[in-house]
């Protein structure tokens, strides 16, 4: 038998680091969508350390003197805050945009798990690139290495599996090719986007290796459109026809699909009003005729006295956390029927709606075309109308209450300064938000003006996102102010990216709002019968309590000494002052006020469910479970569907 021929030498190969063949292939993927292309990803935030230095922290070195714009590297100052630039930045760029991360093995690997949760939670695409120990265990067990005695192969790393949309390790360089091409699919589909992780062995980014040159020719990943099936759209049609008392509530998926002026015709057109999840504020502007605000625990009057009373909920890009729905509470209509457009089929089934796995806004323009003619009656749109003023009315009281600076002591209350930003600020500026008493104050009394103007991160409300969160929307588009929002709590857990921001020259405007403690849940605790214990900052007193006098906390000094400018204002007028001299600048600048937390936003008319004790010798507690019981027993499971998803009526 003669020898089988040799296969032909490849000469068209390059040779890289595998971490010099990340960069590469990074720099040339691009997404396309509607026509319109654009650089997946725009650079690689990074702190070096054992594992990533001399690996991909040389890599983009290398392409930084060869080439400044291959793939821009920028430092930060927490892992954790770096993920959260990047999920920001995706937002604010629809998900068709976004960063890698790199990090050190060990404790800086770990400190992204949180940013990569609240990627995926909120579906937004962000590549980290956590190093790992060595492949070949030849130094084994290395400094920060995680040893078991029961596995060889299980580094720390592993814990981004359960919050990760796609994870692989790259223990060979032949391995790498697919694992960056599985990588890509998955944060280029709108469905399975989330954080993608792959983790590289110190050892194995720094070895070299020939590669063929097509796996870094410009390759373009194309974002689709699907459209409705005509038997989905039909079953949907047919609900919305009959319904005399149809809601639209509008999730985050109308602004990423860029189907806001297709709502706009659609909600005209058939006079349904549309109210807004956090995610979606911003779908329509806050004086839209149809716009009826915040749905759900943290709504307007107007949406949910609107959805007590819908028998048809038409949900477009939404999944309906337990905030839209009140903790299934909202829709109260005992024979209330779903339809839900969504691109995951996850979203699309959820309330046993009538489900249509599909791009919202070719959704909205086929339902438009298909329900010609049709329309809610008179009396329902002047309903809807009159709902919304008088919330307009509330929210006016709110922001400019008869007796300025109406909080103990003469300081402001939340309320005057969120509407002090919302009166400086211009109709493209943008508010950041994402943790704290602010999200829900923000959702029900912001007056959004602009689709891309609210980005309040509510799917994880992760503590210290704001500042981090709000450089990533200034870099993803530098022609807008933007406002980011935050309570003492959130600011020291993560302020430290103030830093990052002058060292980048990106401007934004925090809005420091001092009150001693943690507002939201301090609210949340003393209506749970909890008394706010364990969210005040004081002193521990003789009693062995923490109940003595206000820390001597000086957050304004803080911030100066991270090298931004910083004003405080003490009322109304100074206020309105700072904000407006901040935002006639060019710096980052933090305006610090201090408020009285206890002066609490506008009702809801709403719940969320969080559990009460159902024993306690605490008076506070009991008569708190007894109202708990009461809203619970309104829960709705929505699981009876008869034909095409409708429930029986009586």
């Amino acid at each position: 038998m003669s020898e089988p021929t040799p296969p032909p030498v490849r000469t068209d190969t390059v040779r890289l680091t595998v971490a010099q063949a990340v960069v590469r292939f990074l720099a040339a993927q691009h997404t396309e969508r509607d026509g319109h292309r654009q650089r997946l990803f725009a650079g690689c935030f990074g702190i070096f350390g054992h594992g990533n230095v001399a690996g991909l922290g040389q890599a983009l070195l290398q392409a930084e003197v060869t080439d400044p714009q291959l793939l821009p590297y920028v430092l930060g100052r927490n892992e954790q805050a770096m993920v959260h630039t990047a999920a920001a930045y995706a937002r604010a760029k629809d998900r068709l945009q976004t960063w890698a991360v790199s990090s050190s093995v060990g404790p800086g690997a770990t400190n992204m798990v949180t940013g990569a949760a609240l990627a995926t939670i909120n579906r937004l695409p962000v590549l980290l690139l956590p190093a790992d120990t060595f492949a070949t265990r030849a130094s084994a067990p290395v400094l920060q290495e995680l040893e078991r005695p029961d596995s060889g192969d299980i580094t720390v790393n592993d814990v981004f599996r359960p919050v990760s949309r796609y994870f692989d390790r790259v223990w060979r360089p032949e391995q790498l090719p697919g694992a960056l091409l599985g990588a890509m699919r998955v944060l280029t589909d709108p469905v399975e986007t989330g954080a993608v992780t792959v983790a590289i062995p110190q050892d194995v980014q720094a070895e070299a290796h020939d590669w063929p040159v097509e796996l870094f020719a410009e390759r373009i990943w194309h974002v689709a459109r699907p459209v409705p099936e005509r038997a989905a759209l039909e079953r949907a049609v047919e609900v919305i026809r009959s319904a005399r008392r149809p809601l639209l509530v509008a999730g985050g998926g109308v602004i990423y699909s860029g189907a806001t002026e297709a709502l706009d015709a659609f909600a005209t057109a058939t006079g349904i009003p549309v109210g807004q999840t956090q995610a979606g504020k911003g779908a329509l502007p806050f004086d839209h005729p149809l716009s009826v605000g915040a749905i759900g625990s943290t709504g307007t009057t107007a949406a949910n006295a609107l959805a007590r009373e819908a028998d048809v909920v038409i949900g477009i890009g939404t999944r309906y956390s337990d905030f839209t729905t009140a903790s299934r509470t909202a829709f109260g209509d005992p024979g209330v029927r779903f339809v839900n457009v969504n691109v995951a089929s996850l979203d699309a089934a959820k309330q046993s709606a009538v489900g249509v796995v599909a791009d919202a806004r070719e959704t909205l323009v086929a339902l438009t075309e298909a329900l010609a003619g049709w329309s809610v009656d008179e009396a329902y749109r002047n309903r809807t109308a009159e709902l919304a003023a008088t919330w307009e009315d509330t929210v006016e009281a709110a922001y400019h209450p008869a007796t300025p600076s109406a909080g103990e002591g003469g300081r402001l209350t939340q309320n005057e300064v969120i509407g002090a930003v919302n009166d400086v600020s211009a109709p493209r500026d943008v508010v950041v938000c994402a943790a704290g008493s602010m999200p829900g104050d923000l959702h029900k009394m912001w007056r959004t003006r602009d689709p891309k103007g609210y980005h309040v991160e509510y799917g994880y409300s992760c503590m210290g996102y704001e500042v981090a969160g709000g450089i990533g929307v200034a870099m993803a588009d530098p022609d807008r102010d933007v406002f980011v929002m935050v309570g003492d709590g959130s600011y020291l857990m993560m302020a430290t990216e103030l830093v990052t921001a002058v060292q980048e020259g990106v401007k934004v405007i925090v809005v420091l709002v001092q009150n001693h403690g943690f507002a939201s849940i301090g609210a949340l605790s003393e209506q749970l019968g909890s008394q706010r214990f364990g969210t005040r900052y004081r002193y521990r007193s003789s009693s062995g309590r923490l109940d003595g006098d206000v820390l001597p906390v000086d957050l304004a000094a803080n911030a100066a000494s991270l090298g931004v400018d910083v004003l405080v204002a003490q009322d109304g007028p100074s206020l309105e002052a700072a904000l407006r001299k901040a935002k006639a600048g060019d710096r980052t600048t933090v305006v610090h006020v201090e408020t009285d937390p206890l002066v609490d936003a506008p009702d809801s008319e709403s719940w969320w469910d969080v559990p009460v004790s159902e024993i306690s010798t605490l008076e506070s507690t009991q008569d708190a479970r007894a109202v708990y019981e009461r809203w619970k027993s309104r829960q709705h499971p929505y699981l009876a569907p008869s034909e095409h998803g409708r429930a029986p009526r009586s």
